[in-house]
């Protein structure tokens, strides 16, 4: 079952009315799309996602208001080029949800979890890029240890490069994560192969750069009074939200509409285990 994260904190800054024009920029498998196509009368909402299977789920989840909904497919970089092709221009609220899909982490031939052995892909959208496995048996050592710490906040970052380049050819999840495993073994509840999987994940897909395109199109895709609402997991993204959301505030084009991030509740967490790191952080544009 897939649960949207921080779903009434989302709406509540979203301020969805029913006559206005939203993006979900991130439509994973529909949670938030439907919650806020349920509100809309008049309205139209911009469905957008970079994974063509998502997508497809999306559309399949929220199809009792399909009338409402447009599906464009691309990543943010792309989003204005997007929402032209469905003859939008400016919207109303744009909502990104930064975390990956229940659906991608849990099937296997996705290559993003360890949880259960497949390939290492992890591209988001499987019709173009390169894979994990291409990182991890091409990479030289020292770009690798230099990925593994930047991107996934490994301080262990040498030490697993190594163990990569000498346990060469990686084949497949779990190999990674044993080969992660013996090299410097677990000291907490979270798994040693943790960081470097995230790390992948990011350069793979060229999160970092796609975050950085979706903080700069933004704000200009948004109509006078419109709402930029983000809900990140990790500290390298809410670190980016905030300094960008900050940066819009003190230059007078955008008003706070959350000085700290917002939290999930208890009874969230307890329901949705996966909401446990969200932070959302919302704007207004003056």
């Amino acid at each position: 079952m897939h649960l949207p994260v921080m779903p009434e904190e989302a709406l509540t800054l979203l301020n969805v009315r029913s006559d206005g024009t939203y993006l979900d920029a991130t439509a994973g498998l529909g949670g938030h799309s439907g919650l806020i196509a349920q509100l809309l009368t008049t309205g139209t909402l911009i469905s957008n996602d970079r994974d063509p299977k998502s997508l497809e789920m999306a559309r399949r989840n929220t199809e009792q208001w399909s009338e409402r909904i447009r599906f464009v497919h691309g990543p943010f970089s792309r989003l204005a080029e997007a929402l032209a092709a469905a003859g939008v221009s400016r919207v109303d609220g744009l909502l990104a949800d930064l975390g990956v899909s229940r659906y991608q982490l849990t099937t296997p031939e996705r290559g993003f979890s360890f949880m259960s052995d497949g390939p290492l892909d992890m591209r988001m959208d499987q019709t173009r890029g390169i894979t994990a496995a291409d990182l991890v048996n091409q990479y030289d050592e020292k770009t690798l240890a230099d990925l593994i710490y930047q991107l996934g906040e490994e301080r262990r970052a040498r030490i697993v490069a190594r163990a990569i380049v000498r346990a060469r050819p990686i084949r497949s999840t779990l190999h990674l994560a044993d080969v992660v495993l013996r090299a410097v073994h677990r000291t907490g509840r979270l798994h040693p192969a943790t960081k470097t999987f995230q790390a992948l994940r990011l350069a793979v897909n060229a999160e970092p750069d796609e975050l950085d395109s979706l903080l700069e199109i933004g704000p200009k895709l948004l109509n006078h009074g419109g709402r930029f609402v983000v809900i990140s997991f990790m500290s390298l993204d809410d670190r980016k939200v905030k300094e960008r959301f900050r940066e819009l505030a003190k230059s007078g084009k955008a008003t706070l509409l959350t000085k700290h991030p917002l939290q999930p509740q208890d009874e969230e967490i307890a329901h949705n285990p996966a909401s446990r790191s969200a932070k959302l952080r919302g704007l207004e544009m003056n």
